[in-house]
């Protein structure tokens, strides 16, 4: 898709953009700095589950509330890459600002301001919030987190979307829902490596425990012998000590190991070009009960899995 604000009146820029915004991502709204002046253009594409767009405009505060998701079923994040000038960004107590050189992480299911006071051009992607849990954890403590992307796997992700844009017309839609889980990937990578996203939440030496536990989990998600003693043992602690830290957190070490592995069956099946059976995708993620896999898919999504392939696959075609 790609649109421009090259006409139109004051009022009509202002609406047209917010309207533009909020289709693209989500419900925002948008103040214009000189609405008169104003001048904007955004290109988007759909990478599978991820979405990713090129944005050039003028100086614009956006504001997410909360009346924009309080009916919203399917949380996102938004990584936005600078390329002109700073952006600055406001979430719940923290604010920061994020150069050319850097990403930033912003949380669709809670309040915030993003504004930039000069022309600037943004890559922006589009992330489920489950797909980037499945990898790293909790995404509370991303929230408002800037990201160096000068070098080591920061520039290498940042490099894989300019990649990405710059082939996007010569590849096929299979090709870019595979270059969305490989940009996906490269993002958690690159967030993995940063010691802030380490979970604060209960004392220091528990939670590296527990931070090694669950990525040890998510890191081998497809291995079948992935269980509650194996993750005890990978992680040199007694097997009453991981399920203490899991009870903490008011679930058991299965149940993490199983939704996560549902999230990532939920991913293969939102993929409109994947070829997969169904009990390949279920087994490819340690579902080896067809039945089991079923009933544990729509106790936590609320639909079957070929219901989502379904509605899926439908709705690209509209």
């Amino acid at each position: 898709m790609f649109f421009s604000t090259d006409h139109g009146s004051a009022i009509d820029k202002n609406k047209v953009w917010s309207r533009t915004i909020s289709e693209t991502y989500f419900p925002l709204s948008v103040e214009c700095r000189d609405a008169t002046r104003f001048r904007g253009s955004l290109k988007s594409w759909g990478l599978g589950v991820m979405g990713l767009s090129e944005m050039e405009c003028d100086g614009v505060m956006y504001r997410r509330n909360k009346s924009h998701f309080q009916e919203e079923k399917d949380n996102s994040l938004l990584i936005t890459i600078p390329h002109v000038a700073e952006v600055r960004f406001h979430q719940a107590s923290r604010h920061t600002r994020c150069a050319p050189g850097g990403f930033l992480v912003e949380q669709g299911d809670m309040p915030y301001e993003f504004s930039h006071s000069q022309r600037n051009k943004l890559w922006v992607l589009k992330v489920p919030t489950a797909s980037v849990q499945s990898r790293v954890g909790p995404t509370e403590r991303l929230s408002a987190l800037t990201f160096d992307a000068r070098s080591g796997i920061g520039s290498y992700f940042v490099g894989a979307v300019r990649n990405t844009i710059e082939s996007i017309d010569v590849i096929n839609d299979a090709a870019r829902e595979m270059a969305g889980q490989h940009l996906l990937d490269l993002l958690c990578l690159s967030m993995r490596s940063d010691d802030r996203i380490l979970d604060s939440s209960v004392s220091t030496i528990r939670a590296a425990h527990l931070q090694r536990a669950e990525q040890f989990i998510r890191d081998n998600l497809s291995n079948p012998n992935l269980g509650p003693q194996m993750v005890a043992e990978s992680c040199g602690i007694s097997l009453r000590y991981l399920q203490g830290l899991f009870a903490e957190n008011e679930c058991s070490v299965a149940g993490y190991i199983r939704d996560r592995r549902l999230t990532r069956c939920r991913e293969t099946l939102e993929m409109v070009h994947d070829t997969s059976t169904m009990a390949q995708i279920a087994q490819k993620w340690g579902f080896y009960d067809q039945a089991q896999f079923c009933k544990h898919y729509r106790a936590k999504f609320g639909c079957t899995p070929t219901e989502t392939r379904k509605q899926r696959r439908s709705a690209a075609c509209v």
